[in-house]
């Protein structure tokens, strides 16, 4: 195998459609306490992106027998990456993020490993077993999100809307995890797995997806008009409004598809899902420093490399 072929596919392993969310909850979180855009922001947004890759790598080594099934196409099954070789580069990325943690303060360290410990819940434990699979990705991101916090300030003096934001963010990815398991259905069946659209059907599971969706933006929209956290109210609700028509969007196509809710269309929603949590982060940190060149580049920069890269590289990964 050609050093070209090896490399394209721990790119596909990374899944740099999935990277920039977990920074941007970072970052906002950091944002949102300091209401200024912190000296370590690099930091704050590129840790857990590290870590992220980490827990990548980390779930394609444990989901290996099951991706033979349903998708051996992947880079473990297909023998283009090793488990062992997974397992190594997973560790370097993991060293690197607790490395690089220590910058920032020994409560991120603290919570790095609180967050690794969930990762190796989720992949080894919880991803099989239903809600609580999903609950556990919504608290991957609650963690996530007062990372960058901590960052900031003590979080012995976390604020009641602060902890709010926390749990948006909670809903939010516990919400994502849901429409992401529902693309998987038959495989995770096959192998027994008992995921929350096998154990409760796929019209059930969009029914709590819907739902979840609506406490998370009644619960941000309660928190912005509330507190004073957003000061450019304007260019928030313009990014949070974009995002809630894809979310609208998203959820019209499922619904209109009654029990026809095929592979490749849940892949299709799923996207669109990922689309809106970029939007819902960036407008935060957007809503907090105003448009200032710096939230537009990350903005589009993050967008557009998320959707790019979907294109290219979701659909091959996930169906080929």
């Amino acid at each position: 195998m050609s050093v070209g072929s090896r490399l394209f596919a721990h790119l596909e392993t990374m899944r740099p459609y999935t990277l920039f969310w977990c920074g941007l909850v970072s970052l906002s979180g950091a944002v949102l306490a300091s209401q200024t855009l912190p000296s370590a922001a690099v930091l704050i947004f590129g840790v857990p992106i590290l870590g992220w890759i980490a827990g990548l790598y980390l779930a394609d080594y444990s989901d290996r027998k099951l991706d033979s099934i349903q998708k051996s196409h992947r880079p473990i099954p297909s023998g283009r990456i090793t488990p062992w070789e997974a397992l190594m580069v997973g560790g370097v990325f993991a060293f690197l993020g607790l490395v690089l943690t220590f910058f920032l303060g020994y409560t991120n360290v603290v919570l790095t490993f609180f967050a690794a410990g969930l990762v190796y819940v989720y992949a080894r434990y919880s991803k099989p077993r239903g809600l609580w699979g999903n609950l556990t990705r919504g608290m991957l991101t609650f963690m996530t999100f007062l990372f960058g916090v901590a960052a900031v300030q003590p979080l012995t003096t976390l604020s009641l809307p602060l902890l709010g934001f926390a749990v948006v963010f909670f809903f939010h990815d516990t919400n994502s995890n849901i429409i992401g398991a529902m693309r998987d259905v038959r495989g995770d069946k096959a192998a027994g797995y008992q995921t929350t659209p096998v154990r409760y059907g796929m019209q059930k599971s969009l029914l709590l997806s819907l739902a979840l969706s609506l406490m998370y933006l009644g619960l941000v929209l309660t928190l912005v008009v509330s507190f004073h956290l957003i000061t450019f109210l304007f260019p928030y609700f313009v990014a949070l409004a974009v995002g809630i028509i894809l979310l609208t969007v998203m959820y019209v196509l499922l619904f209109a598809a009654h029990t026809d809710l095929s592979q490749t269309r849940m892949l299709y929603a799923h996207e669109l899902f990922v689309a809106e949590r970029i939007l819902f982060a960036a407008a935060i940190i957007i809503g907090v420093l105003g448009l200032t060149w710096f939230t537009i580049i990350l903005l589009l920069t993050c967008l557009v490399l998320t959707l790019l890269s979907q294109h290219l590289l979701r659909r091959r990964y996930e169906l080929t």
